[in-house]
């Protein structure tokens, strides 16, 4: 007997044990860890934690009729400002001819996430006159930032070369006289040119904090909306509906995992056991994939998760079915364990591949919990074909050389 191997054998249980501990539950010891990965929560989305439904519907003005092509562009906009923010995984999409649906997820203030969400943003630079001489379309980036010397908080902004151009001959027409800052009608600042500004950058301050100076960034890097957009309909989305729908989902989950983990010990033996390991390492590496990429996860998520933890057993099970056939044949056990791995390659990748096919078009045509699907079914299978050809393979040929499993009876043969 290798005592080595069965040592080695003993540690992964153990790390697999103690890791799976740390990330089964928010009322796990170590969740105030944390520089532990495990210790962090994963971002839920609007299914399971709350948020706001907002309906949106265009209106005619003077200035702006609805088309299909403003439409589109106020999506973008929308799309663009809210993703901004940082707000996990919204769902923007078109309804009918005029409206557009916003769903946001954890949203603290809701009132001020749909004010800033359908300011019109509209940018101007108007000398003493009011004359108009530059607009927010002549505006190349606006950032945020907080002078070093007086520690003003302020909002930098850096023109197109046309936008340059027009800044330069404006500042230069206009020294001694004030050129006011208008955003939405409403004068932010209005300062007395000293000098011809030919750099094409400008500053617009004070502002009370970095976060107010980035929101108004954020409007403007985004450009003026198109049209005009109304509040049609509002209204918060309780997690209540959300948790019991996770809590039947997590529960389903271990039922179907202890289904499925009694079932590959029983029929398989040792294989099954190994099986049952390489699983539980298979879902702390999607864990820990879901956290470091901030992933937002949903019902719908969730059910991609559990889709590929089926596409992992299913790839076991074609596995050792072929190790079975090998052992009937009297291949040794380390002999019919790689010539079960070989034969079931093939069979493994061309599905593992064409679920994987699928995942890419459905996040390419989808959206929103569609998407999330998408995505955590993509990981999932990657993180399956790892552990099925590579961890189970390799713990499989530690059990074998430990001499303790020489009877074929213990691989179900």
């Amino acid at each position: 007997m290798r005592w080595s191997k069965v040592l080695t054998l003993a540690v992964i249980l153990v790390t697999v044990i103690a890791v799976g501990l740390t990330a089964a539950a928010p009322l796990s010891i170590f969740k105030d860890i944390k520089w532990l990965p495990w210790g962090k929560e994963i971002v839920l989305g609007l299914d399971l934690q709350g948020g706001v439904h907002v309906v949106l519907e265009a209106k005619d003005t003077p200035e702006a009729k609805v088309t299909d092509d403003s439409l589109k562009r106020a999506v973008a906009i929308l799309e663009n400002r809210i993703n901004e923010t940082g707000v996990a995984e919204p769902i923007i999409q078109r309804q009918g001819e005029r409206r557009i649906i916003v769903e946001l997820a954890g949203i603290e203030d809701p009132e001020k996430a749909v004010r800033d969400m359908i300011k019109p943003a509209y940018l101007e630079f108007k000398n003493a006159a009011g004359e108009t001489i530059i607009t927010g379309s002549d505006l190349k980036d606006a950032i945020e930032s907080r002078d070093p010397t007086s520690g003003m908080v302020e909002v930098g902004l850096e023109f197109t070369a046309e936008g340059t151009r027009k800044f330069a001959q404006a500042t230069t027409q206009n020294v001694g006289q004030p050129i006011g800052i208008y955003l939405d009608g409403e004068m932010l600042q209005n300062p007395v040119v000293s000098e011809p500004i030919t750099n094409g950058k400008a500053r617009i301050s004070p502002y009370e904090s970095l976060e107010a100076a980035h929101t108004v960034a954020i409007l403007l890097r985004s450009g003026a909306l198109p049209v005009q957009l109304d509040v049609m309909e509002k209204r918060t989305v309780g997690p209540q509906l959300g948790q019991d729908s996770l809590d039947r989902s997590i529960n389903a989950g271990i039922v179907g995992l202890i289904a499925i983990l009694a079932f590959m010990l029983v029929y398989y033996r040792v294989p099954g056991l190994i099986a049952s390991i390489a699983l539980a390492i298979y879902a702390l590496i999607v864990l820990g994939i879901f956290i470091g990429i901030h992933a937002t996860m949903t019902l719908p998520g969730i059910a991609g998760f559990l889709l590929s933890l089926g596409i992992a057993v299913d790839a076991n099970v074609i596995i050792f079915e072929r190790i079975k056939e090998e052992l009937r044949s009297g291949k040794s056990i380390r002999s019919a364990i790689d010539a079960g791995f070989k034969r079931g390659f093939v069979a493994v990748f061309d599905a593992n591949v064409t679920t994987l096919i699928a995942a890419v078009v459905l996040y390419y045509f989808g959206s929103g919990p569609i998407r999330g699907f998408a995505v955590t079914l993509s990981i999932g299978i990657l993180a399956s074909m790892f552990t099925a050809l590579t961890m189970t393979r390799w713990m499989l040929h530690l059990v074998a050389a430990t001499n303790l499993t020489k009877n074929p009876k213990y691989y179900g043969a």
